[in-house]
């Protein structure tokens, strides 16, 4: 009696660590706040930033169609404060030095609202990052100069796209104005680094420029 006890039990754990498991991989899993994410992390993305390694996908400011708040310009574009938002970032990539960047935006109004509120000035825009799809990590890999940073204001659903061809299928939806840190070795090799929301630029960058 007590040993078919005991298997029950043993084949009771085992049972209960395979769910466990199994909820574990099926959680959704979203890349590391870079703000939280301690000085190692932080200062790996400095690292890579300098060297030009470094893609970043940002997502377009608040929506006008989908906000009460007052609109910058037109219908399709973004709001007011979403504008203050994207200049606010904009000081925050500012700090990290853009005279090895290079921006691009999907050509959509709202996206090139928020590209040129970040960088003070018309940038130039490309189809694919708002077509997007199953080959925008291929398309990343394939516009990206060596030695110089990228950033791409984009849509949040091709940040989805990349995140789930990056290894994080099941990443939680990307915030206005957030942003998503790769690095890209020479031979093209991807590594998500994590993510910014708008508030957490002072959590990374020191009072400090680091150009």
């Amino acid at each position: 009696m007590r040993s078919r006890i005991s298997k029950a039990s043993v084949a009771g754990g085992v049972l209960i660590v395979a769910i466990l498991v199994t909820a574990f991989f099926m959680l959704p899993r979203s890349p590391i706040n870079l703000a939280a994410a301690g000085p190692q992390a932080q200062e790996e993305l400095l690292r890579h930033w300098r060297a030009g390694e470094v893609v970043v996908l940002v997502r377009h400011a608040e929506r006008c169609d989908r906000s009460s708040n007052p609109c910058l310009g037109p219908a399709d574009g973004i709001t007011k404060s979403g504008n203050e938002a994207s200049a606010t970032v904009g000081q925050g990539f500012a700090r990290l030095g853009m005279s090895q960047t290079d921006v691009i935006s999907s050509p959509v109004t709202r996206t090139r609202q928020t590209a040129d509120a970040l960088v003070g000035k018309d940038v130039d825009s490309q189809e694919w990052l708002r077509s997007c799809g199953d080959t925008l990590r291929n398309d990343v890999i394939a516009h990206k100069v060596a030695e110089r940073n990228m950033v791409l204001v984009t849509h949040s659903g091709c940040i989805s796209d990349f995140e789930r061809q990056t290894g994080f299928k099941h990443a939680a939806a990307s915030e206005y104005s957030s942003s998503l840190f790769v690095s890209m070795g020479a031979s093209g090799q991807l590594k998500v680094l994590g993510i910014l929301n708008p508030g957490d630029w002072s959590s990374l960058l020191s009072e400090k420029p680091l150009k």
